[in-house]
């Protein structure tokens, strides 16, 4: 298995209280817009923030790979990344973006002594659009870790509704945060670029908030 080419450190240098490692849906790579933004506002909230391409978008293939290989890939930059970011050794996060966040939650489930102290999870799909039966949520007890859900009311991968009562039967109690008129990448029902930019900006507050916390808000 090798890993990533394409692994790329916001570092907020002697001031980060923690890392993130923060990993890509499944129809973008970590230089969107999404991706670029959110690392760069959370190092400027003074976290060392990693973020990475799973290799089906190195090599230029439409379809992600089968979740073994995602999750192999995800394990890799874990040990990169802890080996590189004396943050990361103190306290390392991990999540990210849709995709990337279920991933992660697979990653820490299925190791309970990964040194990893919480999870954040941008938009979890909770089932695919239209399909709400196909819950992806039987990991998540296995995950015994803070995590930390930030989800649109208009997400059609699962609403906030849909997932309470699941975070509810688990241990320690996740946080959620939800983003009202946002859908699955918090875009809002009405183009408002200024008040986008203040959502964003309460997301990437509230992370680095949760993240300071230890995951315990």
């Amino acid at each position: 298995m090798k890993k990533p080419s394409e692994i790329t450190i916001y570092a907020a240098g002697h001031r980060a209280s923690a890392a993130l490692i923060l990993a890509h849906g499944a129809g973008a790579g970590h230089h969107s817009p999404f991706m670029v933004g959110f690392a760069q506002a959370l190092r400027d909230l003074s976290l060392d923030v990693v973020t990475f391409n799973f290799l089906y978008i190195e090599e230029k293939r439409r379809l992600p790979d089968r979740g073994p290989v995602l999750e192999a890939t995800y394990r890799l930059v874990i040990e990169d990344v802890r080996a590189q970011l004396e943050s990361a050794r103190r306290a390392l996060f991990i999540g990210g973006k849709s995709m990337g966040g279920r991933i992660a939650t697979q990653v820490a489930a299925a190791d309970a002594s990964l040194p990893v102290a919480g999870l954040v999870l941008l938009g979890y799909p909770l089932h695919p659009p239209g399909q709400p039966a196909k819950l992806r949520d039987a990991h998540l007890p296995a995950v015994r870790r803070p995590m930390l859900f930030i989800q649109g009311s208009r997400d059609t991968f699962g609403t906030p509704e849909e997932l309470m009562p699941i975070l509810a039967r688990l241990s320690p109690a996740p946080a959620l945060h939800t983003i009202e008129g946002g859908d699955h990448s918090f875009k809002l029902s009405r183009k408002d670029p200024v008040r986008q930019a203040a959502v964003h900006a309460g997301i990437q507050q509230t992370i680095a908030d949760w993240i300071r916390a230890g995951g315990t808000r």
